[in-house]
């Protein structure tokens, strides 16, 4: 057998055995299967005709026509939404409106017709045409088809973050003081008090340049054991320069130190500090 006969042989019928010659077997099923796959009656009957060595069977002839008799009077399809009116002229009146072709509607019955869009939006373009159209249940009952008002829960507002350093305290105060007598001691054992300048570590190769985290960590170590660190400082105008400091306290994202560079106490945000190492006692 031929491979085209083949397979349209396996398409409208059931094989029943094998040997030496393939039995195929025509049945309901298998004439329906065939009319899905898109044969029509007039198609099978050709066919059939072609391929017999002797006249087609009439019970086989019958059978073809009463299932295709059969096949198809159910129509499946996809629609978003119909429309239907008891006043057939005003479903006619709306189809020939040029303006509502972009409905898309297609008519089912005399007082039926459905379309591709959305119920809610159909009911827009309907009123749009100046229609006065009504949504309904699957019962029939008038609906209302209106948007929930939808509010987000309530949440707790966050908390603003400083713009400025933290105002100054008792213990800032002792600290900085502690700062200014320790940078009179490094100016060569000045005793505190006298006045004279400190004497900052000459600065070597560009600014420290550390982890954020580390960096952190650094301040907040020096801080506790009033020690000094060397940072890297970026400017304003974008420039990264050496800093001496000792801190005094490091919060809210701010570290406030005694600066050796320019003694004075000065306050810098830790986002523009590049990095921070400790610098040993000598």
């Amino acid at each position: 057998m031929r491979p085209d006969v083949r397979r349209l042989m396996d398409a409208a019928a059931d094989i029943e055995s094998k040997g030496g010659a393939t039995v195929y077997r025509f049945t309901p099923d298998s004439l329906r299967r065939a009319l899905d796959a898109g044969w029509t009656p007039d198609e099978l009957h050709t066919f059939l005709a072609e391929h017999s060595r002797t006249p087609v069977p009439q019970p086989l002839d019958y059978l073809v026509d009463d299932v295709a008799r059969r096949h198809g009077r159910l129509r499946v399809g996809a629609a978003n939404s119909y429309l239907r009116c008891e006043d057939e002229a005003l479903l006619t009146q709306l189809i020939a409106d040029r303006r509502a072709a972009p409905l898309r509607l297609r008519r089912l019955a005399p007082t039926v017709v459905v379309s591709d869009l959305s119920p809610d939006t159909l009911l827009t373009r309907l009123r749009d045409l100046g229609f006065a159209p009504a949504a309904e249940s699957l019962e029939g009952a008038l609906v209302t088809l209106r948007a929930e008002a939808r509010r987000t829960p309530p949440r707790t507002p966050p908390e603003a973050a400083p713009d400025s350093p933290p105002p100054a305290d008792d213990t800032l105060l002792a600290a900085a003081v502690r700062a200014i007598r320790a940078g009179d001691h490094a100016a060569g054992g000045t005793p505190a008090g006298a006045g004279a300048a400190a004497r900052v570590p000459e600065a070597a190769g560009p600014p420290p340049r550390t982890p954020a985290v580390e960096t952190l960590t650094t301040l907040q170590s020096a801080a506790r054991a009033g020690a000094q660190v060397r940072i890297g400082y970026v400017a304003s105008d974008g420039v990264a320069a050496h800093h001496v400091l000792s801190p005094v306290r490091v919060e809210a994202g701010f570290v406030t130190a005694f600066d050796h560079t320019a003694d004075e106490i000065r306050t810098y945000p830790l986002h523009r500090i590049t990095g921070a190492v400790t610098l040993r006692s000598t």
